[in-house]
């Protein structure tokens, strides 16, 4: 072989090489059903990198594993609770605001959370409520209402529901749930009060089918289940999954009178990850409003992106399951970290649950 020959060899290795160079990819680690594909295409298009997702259903399993050791990923899509508790553990990286000329997009309400005072670590992508999914149709014929936790709590309303009825497999959702129905507060921990919502659980769990996390949404947009304690994000789409599927019945949603969780979801950088330059062009592509628009549009969240909001469709901009009215946010509360302590007890208190 001469010598033009083998530098040939040597740069046709180089160029078939290049597009799986592993630099060349942004890890993200999100909740399941967060972020479209159409979202994903544009940004993979505009960086000419690849966007690698894994999945998490609920913060505490996000936490856990991170806390076991697992390290390589850039970003992360916890609550505002969780971005308390990672701040606590010093994991994550500081925000480089030059490279975010978009963050003037987000609303005022939203530039100085109590859980990152300045967004020093945390960028605001999304809003859920925790409340109640359900198949109007069936609950007219049962003649149940729909406006209350008494849905997945009382017997009296259970009893026409055994087996419909499924609930977050989350500790703080489900004893959050608990807690306003019975007049309490998201936060509480007074062991007393901790036993009473115990108690409205225990005797409530006979009568429901399942603890889950995401395939409540298909089970309801079919109609295997007729309640669900869910993300408002969810419910949105077994909405539209039961639409376009032509079902029989309707899905609806809505925020209980007692109150319910909102929550913020927040882009953060984990200390692990390799490329935060990408991690921060992938922020600030989504803080684009069109591109910010895409969660609410396509997955059905509420948005912290004043940018956006002409972006969103009417119907889903005048949703009060998606953005809560005034008349709603006020019986609203978001979670916040517990210290190590009482997270222990509570997960004591949720074994407890569990097994029984």
């Amino acid at each position: 072989m001469n010598a033009w020959h083998r530098l040939w060899l040597v740069l046709l290795l180089v160029a078939s090489a290049r597009p799986a160079v592993a630099t060349d990819t942004l890890h993200l680690y999100i909740w399941n059903n967060y972020l479209s594909e159409e979202t994903v295409a544009r940004f993979e298009a505009q960086c000419r990198c690849r966007l690698k997702q894994d999945y998490y259903s609920d913060n505490e399993e996000m936490l856990a594993k991170l806390e076991a050791g697992a390290i390589g990923y850039d970003l992360l899509v916890p609550t505002g609770n969780a971005v308390e508790a990672l701040l606590r553990q010093q994991a994550l990286r500081p925000l480089d605001r030059s490279r975010l000329p978009h963050l003037g997009n987000l609303k005022a309400e939203f530039r100085d959370p109590w859980y990152d005072p300045g967004l020093r670590h945390a960028v605001p992508y999304a809003t859920t409520v925790t409340l109640l999914g359900y198949n109007a149709t069936r609950l007219a014929e049962l003649g149940l209402p729909t406006d209350t936790w008494a849905l997945i709590f009382e017997p009296r309303h259970l009893e026409k529901l055994k087996g419909k009825v499924t609930v977050l497999n989350s500790q703080r959702e489900l004893m959050g749930a608990a807690m306003k129905y019975l007049g309490h507060s998201v936060q509480e921990t007074d062991p007393a009060r901790w036993q009473e919502a115990k108690r409205l659980i225990l005797r409530a769990k006979p009568y429901w089918a399942t603890f889950s996390n995401s395939t409540y949404i298909k089970d309801l947009a079919v109609g295997n289940i007729w309640v669900a304690h869910g993300y408002s994000s969810d419910m949105y789409r077994a909405q539209q999954d039961a639409l376009d599927a032509r079902r029989p019945f309707a899905i609806a949603f809505r925020t209980p009178k007692e109150g319910a969780v909102l929550a913020v979801d927040n882009f953060v950088l984990h200390k692990s990850g390799r490329r935060p330059d990408l991690a921060h062009q992938f922020i600030d592509f989504m803080l684009v409003g069109a591109n910010a628009a895409d969660v609410s549009n396509l997955v059905g969240a509420g948005n912290p992106n004043a940018a956006a909001m002409p972006y969103i469709e009417p119907e889903i901009a005048g949703n009060p399951g998606i953005f809560p009215p005034a008349s709603d946010l006020q019986r609203l509360e978001m979670l916040r970290d517990f210290d190590p302590k009482t997270r222990r007890l509570l997960s004591r208190m949720w074994t407890e649950i569990r097994v029984r």
